[in-house]
């Protein structure tokens, strides 16, 4: 009974402590996968089965009829339209958004880590205080900005405003990037003649395939997710889906269809959870490549 007890584990086996460790990461991940559940098992019910009261029961009678009145059919202000067109806003205020704002990331970061001049650390920490920055504090100083460049309402002024509140995030990851990137191949192409857009383009640009990645995820995940700012500079012809997601959660008329309800906030969370099973692998290689180092 000893010798057994005292017998070496058999190679790959796991331990009990791993055992426990997986048992809890399971247990956690259950925990995280619940309200996913919720909203995907309650959007595929007829209303009168929520009505009864459980959350978790899964469907009697399958429907994906509240998936068709959210997309394209549900109340939202004064036309039902569903969150169809809203959905389009914010990807033409996304795409735009997350190229500018990484773009304008990888050149700050190339400036103030292949150059060397007097003010660099001093603007560098003023792009990374505007990080810290509360959304609610540039509200009023924005919103007057927008007016004076008559892009006040406009999916337009809502892309300025979020490739300038992107910007501190962009070029933080960008100048972290490039401070651990080797030197000796950018002195080598300037011995060779090459000029300040052809280092960037010809050397820097290809191999920072892992932050823009991460700064890609980062700024999608952010700019599709964000309200604020689409609550205050947007009209009703340039709600981004958050804020229709809203207007249709929060309508004071009529049957409250929580399985539309449902059905909606899966359809607003569907882009952001597709990249992440994408590319979540690259996230996490492009942060351990040098986003958090410098």
């Amino acid at each position: 009974m000893a010798d057994r007890a005292l017998a070496p584990r058999r190679a790959g086996a796991p331990g009990p402590g791993r055992i426990a460790l997986y048992l809890a990461l399971v247990l956690l991940a259950l925990v995280f996968l619940l309200p996913v559940y919720v909203m995907l098992v309650n959007s595929l019910k007829p209303l009168d089965e929520i009505r009864d009261g459980d959350l978790l029961a899964w469907p009697v009678h399958w429907t994906i009829a509240p998936w068709l009145s959210a997309w394209s059919q549900a109340q939202i202000g004064v036309q039902p339209t569903g969150l169809k067109p809203y959905f389009v806003n914010s990807f033409l205020l996304v795409l735009p958004a997350v190229l500018l704002s990484t773009l304008i990331g990888a050149i700050n970061g190339y400036i103030l880590t292949q150059f060397r001049w007097r003010w660099a650390h001093l603007l560098f920490a003023a792009m990374l205080f505007s990080v810290f920055i509360p959304f609610q504090i540039v509200l009023i100083p924005m919103a007057k900005t927008l007016g004076m460049l008559g892009l006040a309402g406009t999916i337009r002024g809502l892309i300025f405003v979020n490739v300038v509140y992107g910007i501190g995030f962009t070029t933080l990851f960008f100048r972290n990037y490039y401070a651990a990137f080797p030197q000796e191949l950018v002195r080598s192409a300037r011995m060779d003649g090459a000029g300040f857009f052809s280092v960037f383009g010809r050397i820097l640009l290809p191999n920072s395939a892992p932050i823009i990645v991460v700064t890609v995820i980062w700024q999608f995940t952010n700019i599709w997710n964000e309200f604020l700012f689409g609550a205050s500079f947007s009209d009703f012809s340039s709600y981004p889906l958050t804020v229709a997601l809203n207007n249709l959660v929060n309508s004071s008329t009529g049957v409250k269809e929580y399985n539309v309800h449902f059905a909606g906030a899966f359809i607003a969370a569907a882009p952001t959870l597709l990249v992440y099973l994408l590319s979540g692998k690259y996230f996490v290689r492009g942060l351990m490549a040098g986003s958090v180092k410098g």
